[in-house]
């Protein structure tokens, strides 16, 4: 505690721990997750309670939404207003919502993810589906709480006579929570309920007989009937959902796919956006012309193909490259007893069937308590009658109505409530009419009082009138189902040599991510073989491989992308090609390490060498071990990069190689500072994807990695050519470093400590037996070009040679071996 009164000294992460507690609990119970009884968000069950209170009901006038979101805004969210504006259009929306809540005029947005009108323009009211959400609401049958500034109330739920939660679904993400529910058919849930609530015993089969399967607004087709009966037992799965098409034969041995229901959610403009990206890059073949032919009588795309095309091989593409069929994957979460679940298909039933019973009893027990007070009232009446004179006389005699009120209480034992009605009592309704009206409405009461009381002490009556109630819902509300269910899950087969072309190219991609694909006629008409690139940037990749193989590019930041050949640009040879940063998010200084042709081909055919591994390898002491038929592709990979290795922060991959499961290598580390050290790869774990690896060498504080090589002539006639910050090259055996068995050894060091300016390590590499050059390149533009052979070999604490013409150079770059080795390299 401080010295100072009022103050105290809290840590900082116990303080950011408490208010993210409370952020999130708020998030999380009172913004973006439904309750399990009404199926309904803060923001959306006070926007109906709103309307509901300001009469905007079904049987009254449009009113402008802006003054309901100034309601809702100054009464009950104190948000901002545009996110009670989008939360009131979605419930408009019947491409959304399975049954809207809200009924809206104007431009309430498309299913082209176009927006609605603002709130100036639109006008609503609510639904009559929205009404039995709000029916009973003032028959006391749900708590209220006060407001933000505790001025009025507002229901903490709704009496949600229909079961909302079901039937339209709920979205949203709160932290460490998000839910998915899609929506289902009225008339099925209620059969379920009705079924449940005369049947003690019931399981998700039974409820399934009933309950077929979500039903969306959109249509569409639902494939698997396993996997939704799943999803409904553990709260959570995935079902597939694809678009309603059809083939129709056209004039001159043509064909059109047309399209007239959309997956659920699905942005109608984005999917015809990527079917026409798929004709203009050519992605398949055979696509003529992408049309969208929608009008107000419902959707209808086209796709016209072009002649003798087997349309059937192209739907199957769009299924499984385009949102024609998306997976659509259930996450029941919802607020119960005012804690996140997951809850199963049976369990939000159960929980809606406890709510309607507790509603009905609160109801019940509202109308009891009005109907006794009436009662009583009536009696009194009934008794007037017969000693009129005597209370007239009575009244007469008092001074003021409170006295007359105790006379009355006093002389006939009439209860206060009855002596208030008797003052209170207008003249003429001591007519025989009237009189007889009263004895007509005791017997009614009577009826009603233990009609209620029965209720409230039976509960299989309680049912019946539940059962009742749904049964005039189901009548009132009732459709027909919008989405088929399939049993089982078409498997899409693409027939790939029919859809992509199998032809031979040359592939390039260089250190800083250019990357293409040239054609074998475009790089034999080039009269040079040297591949375009820009200032400072160098290849790192040249093969002749075919459109069916797949590459894995790994990059600096520990991440990788899987790249069919067949998707990469098609350029000319002498041009530099597309960056990576045009198609994918890449991180800042984010730069190509190597690339690999990964295990398969895009028809999933296996290459002889899949067993192989790939070594990451970081410059702050990290090595691993991943099978290469790990590195697959992914849902996002023509935008996002998938993670490789988990890295430390400002940690980076210095190297990525791919070694032969059945051949030894050995592992040679090189830092900066000339600590170098050389064991076996055995000594490096194998471990999949996302994982940080193991300790490489034993590192001080102030240096780092600059090379890591592999060599699988392990140590025997091995070279080394190292290039040092002062221009430097060491060029040197293998043999010189001692093999260790520890890898958290520091090494030895490789070069002579000088007093001034010593000399620090920037790159080394293997040498290899193929007489091609190094290259080194400086800052100034120039290169150099300096072959193995010609520096002499150097003992271990020597500081190497100084290159000719360094000063030219200015700052070192790139040191790099010559990339021609690549055309003729096998894959």
């Amino acid at each position: 505690m401080s010295n100072e009164i009022g103050v105290q000294e809290l840590g900082f992460a116990s303080v950011i721990g408490d208010r993210f507690g409370r952020y999130s609990k708020y998030i999380i119970q009172d913004r973006a997750l439904p309750d399990i009884r009404d199926g309904l968000k803060p923001v959306q069950r006070r926007i109906l309670f709103a309307m509901f209170q300001e009469r905007n009901t079904a049987e009254n006038p449009y009113r402008k939404s802006a003054k309901t979101v100034g309601n809702v805004i100054g009464n009950y969210h104190p948000h901002g207003d545009s996110s009670v504006y989008e939360a009131m259009v979605r419930m408009s929306q019947d491409w959304k919502l399975r049954y809207p809540l809200i009924d809206m005029h104007g431009n309430n947005g498309s299913m082209d993810g176009d927006p609605a009108a603002a709130m100036r323009y639109t006008e609503a009211r609510l639904s009559p589906i929205a009404g039995e959400l709000l029916r009973d609401l003032k028959s006391q049958t749900v708590d209220y709480l006060l407001n933000f500034d505790d001025t009025l109330e507002e229901p903490s739920v709704l009496p949600a006579r229909v079961p909302n939660l079901l039937i339209n679904g709920a979205t949203g993400i709160s932290a460490g929570y998000a839910t998915e529910i899609p929506p289902h058919n009225l008339t099925e849930v209620l059969d379920a309920i009705i079924y449940m609530l005369s049947h003690k015993r019931y399981d998700i089969d039974k409820i399934m007989t009933f309950i077929k399967g979500p039903d969306f607004p959109t249509g569409g087709i639902i494939q698997g009937k396993n996997d939704i009966k799943k999803a409904y037992q553990k709260g959570h799965g995935k079902i597939i959902v694809r678009a309603v098409t059809d083939i129709e034969e056209l004039k001159g041995n043509k064909s059109q796919i047309v399209v007239t229901e959309l997956p659920y959610d699905v942005n109608k403009s984005k999917l015809i956006q990527r079917l026409d990206d798929i004709r203009i890059q050519k992605k398949i073949d055979g696509i003529a012309e992408v049309r969208d032919e929608s009008d107000r009588n419902g959707v209808r795309l086209v796709i016209e193909l072009r002649r003798e095309i087997n349309a059937n091989d192209i739907l199957n593409y769009l299924f499984k490259n385009s949102d024609l069929q998306i997976n659509y994957h259930l996450n029941m979460v919802a607020i119960n007893h005012r804690r996140p679940e997951v809850v199963s298909l049976i369990q939000i039933l159960e929980a809606y069937i406890d709510h309607q019973r507790e509603i009905i009893r609160r109801r019940t027990a509202f109308n009891l308590k009005r109907d006794q007070e009436r009662l009583h009232i009536v009696e009194g009446l009934i008794r007037v009658v017969s000693i009129l004179d005597e209370v007239i006389a009575s009244i007469r005699a008092s001074e003021n109505k409170a006295d007359a009120k105790n006379n009355l209480a006093a002389q006939f034992d009439f209860s206060l409530e009855q002596a208030e009605a008797i003052v209170s009592l207008q003249l003429y309704r001591l007519t025989n009419t009237d009189i007889v009206a009263l004895q007509n409405e005791k017997l009614e009461l009577n009826e009603q009082v233990l009609m209620y009381q029965n209720i409230l002490n039976n509960d299989e009556t309680l049912n019946k009138v539940l059962s009742q109630e749904l049964k005039e819902l189901k009548n009132k509300y009732k459709s027909d189902r919008r989405t088929k269910i399939e049993d089982e899950v078409q498997e899409i087969t693409v027939a790939t040599s029919l859809l992509i072309p199998k032809e031979t190219v040359n592939v390039s991609i260089t250190k800083e991510g250019y990357i293409k694909r040239t054609s074998v006629r475009s790089f034999t008409s080039s009269d040079t073989m040297e591949l375009a690139s820009r200032d400072f940037d160098y290849p790192l990749f040249v093969r002749e491989l075919t459109t069916h193989d797949q590459l894995v590019i790994l990059t600096n930041k520990g991440n990788y992308i899987h790249l069919p050949v067949h998707e990469l640009p098609d350029i000319r040879w002498k041009e530099i090609g597309r960056h990576l940063s045009q198609y994918y998010q890449l991180e800042a200084n984010e730069q190509v390490v190597n690339v690999f042709v990964a295990a398969d081909d895009i028809e999933g055919n296996k290459h002889a060498d899949e067993s192989d591994l790939i070594v990451l390898a970081s410059k702050k002491g990290k090595i691993k071990q991943t099978p290469i038929e790990a590195f697959t592709t992914y849902r996002s990979y023509k935008t996002k990069t998938a993670v490789a290795m988990k890295l430390a922060k400002n940690d980076e991959i210095i190297n990525a190689y791919r070694v032969k499961a059945d051949v030894a290598y050995e592992v040679i580390i090189l830092t900066e500072r000339s600590y170098a050290i050389r064991y076996d790869l055995a000594e490096v774990a194998v471990s999949g994807l996302k994982t940080q690896g193991v300790v490489s060498i034993n590192l001080k504080a102030d240096d780092t990695i600059i090379s890591v090589m592999f060599d699988q002539a392990n140590g025997k006639n091995s070279e080394i050519l190292a290039l040092t910050q002062r221009g430097n090259l060491k060029h040197f055996k293998t043999e010189i470093i001692p093999q260790v068995n520890n890898r958290n050894s520091r090494g030895l060091l490789m070069l002579k400590e000088l007093k001034q300016n010593p000399h620090r390590f920037v790159d080394a590499h293997l040498v290899e037996q193929n007489d091609l050059p190094f290259i080194i390149q400086g800052d100034t533009g120039e290169t150099i070009e300096v072959m193995a052979k010609d520096i002499a070999l150097s003992d271990r604490l020597s500081n190497g040679s100084t290159i000719k013409n360094i000063d030219s150079l200015g700052q070192v770059v790139n040191f790099h071996p010559a990339h021609l080795k690549m055309l003729t390299e096998d894959k």
